[in-house]
């Protein structure tokens, strides 16, 4: 069952060795997000599963030690899933067979280890932008379902669209996209995630609508209470931290 979930913005711009200058920036959004993990730890949870965008080569689950990097952003920064928590591989090493993380995992791995998170075993899973939202669903209940006491991390951004110099340009229907993904997280509404356009949220690059609505399905009957920390479209997209409890 769902006891809690975390709800943060994936861009490795939040390491501040990758943002380098700009890292300030991103000042607010880190602390918020250090906030929502405390909420996350302080549910006791058995298990904790971090959900995120993933492109078709890095789709699936993760195991606990499953390695990232940001060297692909020029930086020499490694992490591992769930570091802290007993995983037993060398400096270098993952476990057998594991597949890199994708960026919006890797950076999970990273709040997770300036959080020193200890509570639990943690696992991954990367899903596709494409996954309708049925199956985003059904995903959600299956992960829910796997312990008495589940914990979500959930990373993704909303739209992309939001000013001129955004990734997808300005698109003037993605601040209402925003706006009604901002509340269903702030009241912890599964029923108004599960009902975001995945056909919308797809052409305004919303890379968060599908692990959002994971979230939904995981969340269907767990009776639980939303908090939205942080809001902001710094570079033109969507940033949330929202905190279920």
């Amino acid at each position: 069952m769902l006891v809690a979930a975390a709800v943060c913005p994936a861009p490795p711009l939040l390491v501040p060795e990758v943002a380098a200058g700009a890292a300030a920036e991103l000042g607010d959004a880190r602390t918020a997000c250090s906030d929502a993990l405390a909420v996350l730890a302080a549910s006791r949870p058995d298990l904790l599963v971090v959900v995120g965008a993933a492109d078709r080569d890095h789709r699936g689950p993760y195991p606990q030690g499953a390695r990232g990097s940001f060297r692909g952003f020029g930086v020499e920064a490694d992490v591992r899933l769930g570091e802290g928590q007993g995983v037993g591989q060398g400096e270098g090493e993952g476990p057998e067979g594991a597949r890199p993380l994708p960026p919006a995992l890797a950076v999970a791995a990273w709040l997770l280890r300036q959080a020193r998170w200890a509570a639990a075993p943690v696992e991954g899973l990367g899903v596709g932008e494409p996954l309708d939202t049925a199956r985003c669903l059904e995903a959600g209940r299956e992960i829910a379902a796997r312990a008495s006491r589940v914990a979500l991390l959930v990373m993704g951004d909303g739209s992309a669209c939001r000013t001129l110099k955004a990734p997808g340009y300005l698109d003037e229907r993605a601040a209402a996209f925003d706006a009604a993904a901002a509340r269903a997280l702030a009241s912890a509404d599964a029923s108004a995630l599960a009902a975001l356009d995945a056909e919308l949220a797809a052409e305004l690059l919303a890379a968060g609508r599908a692990p959002w609505q994971v979230l939904a399905g995981a969340a269907e009957g767990a009776g639980l209470d939303g908090r939205l920390l942080y809001e902001d479209a710094p570079y033109g997209v969507g940033y949330f931290v929202a905190a279920w409890s």
